[in-house]
């Protein structure tokens, strides 16, 4: 490990869980699951509000068996303040998939290709919820070893509730039309595949992580990661030939877009790029061992200029040779995608162009000038990171109503050098690995750790994954903007507000305010009302209904006053997915 990161700490408990059996966070997420649900068909509300209720029970199991010295979940170190928060870590993909299946049913007579979406949606809805299914499988499974016996009736409650869950998919599936023997088989297994990756992905995160993430964030983040990568590989077994052809394993859309291919190689290619760079060091260092030893410092200086030389050419070889071949074989590009892309900038370059000008001075006048105040270290961090907040609307909501699909491709290149960034920062590449430390660590809060910051990172992804999942037709054009208006609006108006002149806090341990959520439902509702302007005059079709909105941003906004999870990641989610209805 890095020598930013922290030194082993022995495991310390969760915070002590609350003697109610509903706490505001978990009354809020409640409201949303219902929400959601009411607004689906019976056959797929059913699994959503078992899924909900089991959650619930497992997450009151967890938060029970903290104080107990012999609880197995005290093997994972969570991030110290947090609550566990698996009740809102499995209802909100589950809750995003539904919302966009009920979208997606509003669309089916005006796109040709409307039927085809839906079943693939409606199948990426069963997998995030069979994931999540499987994540609370283990969590009681490792809560059944503690010699507790006052969380009983969760425990049990909870088993139940799991073991139902089945039930209503069976049910589910038979009142739908299937496509035979071989389809129910191979759609068994794909959702299986998808619930086992994602126990080993949680646990995995728990353990090579500590105190970096709740729970529920961890639990959002594997479901998240597994979900990608599932569509990945679907996708790429739908252009490969086997004897069974893998079109009969699962129906994949014909729809996707270059872009969206060449962006999902190149965080593919990243997310292996530590894969082959840490089996380039094993090879090195087994090549190596006959050879003599050198002093202690100058083999130290040795390793790290040869793990330096090691990650640029892993970094190479995956952006020039394994994301073109895998873009190749989906998508049949006959060019490189870094070609494609400067192709596609200057296709149109004025503008293009312009907002990439437009973006760089931002950028750099913004990046600069906070950097400065944070080493004065008179504003308090957190009005700091808000006003990276303002940044983000500025920065992106020129682009989501002007050139939104040229929006998609510079997330994808922000979060591809987000993650090279953080890379370079945890292994200590020379010759950049301190000095990006040094500044990502100016930025950072209670919710970060040295072993990983993942403050810019939900920061970017709350933006982002609304307007990556709002591509193609959409009846809610306020929906791509859910990231920017809850995050950069909504959240930074609470903070501020709340900040200088909250005094009637939400509970007495926490500090939100009431004026704080008060200021931030506010700000969101007169942003939507000049956004919703701006897109009737660009030739929007609008059909957003004001009550629908009103819910929407009201249960965003409790939900920032009452979670401890981590807000960049959950409220976005959560405010897309109530728009979408």
């Amino acid at each position: 490990m890095a020598r930013f990161a922290r030194a082993t700490a022995p495991p310390s408990p969760s915070p002590s869980p609350a003697t109610a059996l509903l706490t505001g966070e978990r009354l809020v997420v409640l409201l949303f699951a219902a929400r959601v649900a009411l607004a689906a068909p019976p056959t797929l509300a059913a699994p959503l509000a078992v899924l909900a209720a089991a959650a619930l029970a497992v997450e009151l199991a967890a938060d029970g068996s903290a104080p107990d010295p012999a609880s197995p979940l005290r093997r994972f170190r969570t991030r110290p303040g947090a609550s566990s928060g698996i009740f809102l870590g499995a209802a909100t993909l589950p809750s995003v998939m539904l919302s966009r299946l009920i979208q997606q049913s509003r669309l089916l007579s005006a796109d040709p290709n409307g039927p085809e979406e839906f079943q693939y949606l409606e199948m990426q809805y069963w997998a995030a919820s069979i994931s999540c299914l499987s994540v609370l499988a283990f969590f009681l499974w490792h809560l059944r070893q503690s010699s507790n016996n006052g969380i009983s009736k969760y425990l049990k409650c909870g088993s139940l509730l799991v073991a139902l869950y089945p039930m209503t998919y069976i049910l589910s599936f038979l009142l739908m039309k299937t496509d035979g023997g071989l389809m129910v088989v191979t759609n068994v297994v794909y959702m299986l595949c998808h619930g086992v990756a994602a126990v080993i992905l949680i646990k995995h995160i728990l353990e090579k992580f500590p105190s970096c993430s709740s729970f529920g964030e961890a639990l959002l983040v594997s479901i998240g990661l597994v979900l990608y990568f599932g569509d990945m590989l679907a996708h790429t077994l739908s252009k490969m030939d086997f004897p069974m052809s893998s079109k009969a394993f699962i129906h994949t859309p014909g729809t996707r877009s270059d872009m969206t291919t060449i962006i999902q190689g190149i965080l593919l290619g990243l997310f292996l790029l530590p894969l082959l760079y840490k089996s380039s060091l094993q090879f090195w260092d087994c090549c190596r061992r006959e050879v003599k030893q050198r002093t202690q410092a100058a083999e130290e200086h040795m390793r790290k200029r040869i793990s330096s030389t090691v990650f640029y050419i892993s970094l190479l070889v995956v952006l020039m040779f394994l994301v073109p071949s895998w873009t190749h074989l989906v998508q049949g590009l006959k060019v490189h995608p870094f070609v494609w892309i400067i192709n596609y900038m200057f296709t149109d370059s004025h503008e293009r162009l312009a907002l990439c000008a437009y973006w760089i001075c931002v950028i750099c006048v913004s990046v600069r000038r906070f950097y400065s105040i944070s080493k004065e270290s008179k504003t308090e961090r957190i009005l700091l990171r808000k006003y990276y907040h303002l940044v983000a609307v500025l920065i992106f909501s020129p682009a989501v109503i002007f050139q939104p699909a040229f929006l998609d491709l510079a997330f994808g290149a922000a979060f591809a050098a987000f993650l090279t960034l953080e890379m370079i920062r945890i292994w200590e590449i020379y010759p950049l690995g301190r000095a990006v430390h040094q500044f990502m660590n100016a930025f950072t809060d209670h919710r970060d750790s040295d072993i990983l910051i993942v403050s810019h990172f939900s920061l970017l992804l709350g933006c982002a994954l609304p307007k990556w999942m709002s591509s193609g037709l959409n009846d809610r054009p306020l929906a791509p903007f859910a990231g920017i208006l809850s995050l950069g609006i909504g959240d930074t108006m609470a903070s501020m507000i709340g900040y200088k002149y909250g005094v009637l806090r939400w509970s007495k341990t926490g500090k939100k305010t009431i004026e704080g959520t008060a200021a931030g439902i506010t700000s969101v509702l007169a942003a939507c009302s000049i956004l919703v302007s701006l897109l009737a005059s660009s030739g929007y079709i609008l059909s957003q209904n004001w009550l629908s909105l009103l819910i929407a941003v009201t249960l965003s906004g409790l939900l920032e006053a009452y979670t401890a999870q981590l807000d960049n990641a959950f409220i976005p989610l959560v405010f897309y997915s109530l728009l979408c209805l």
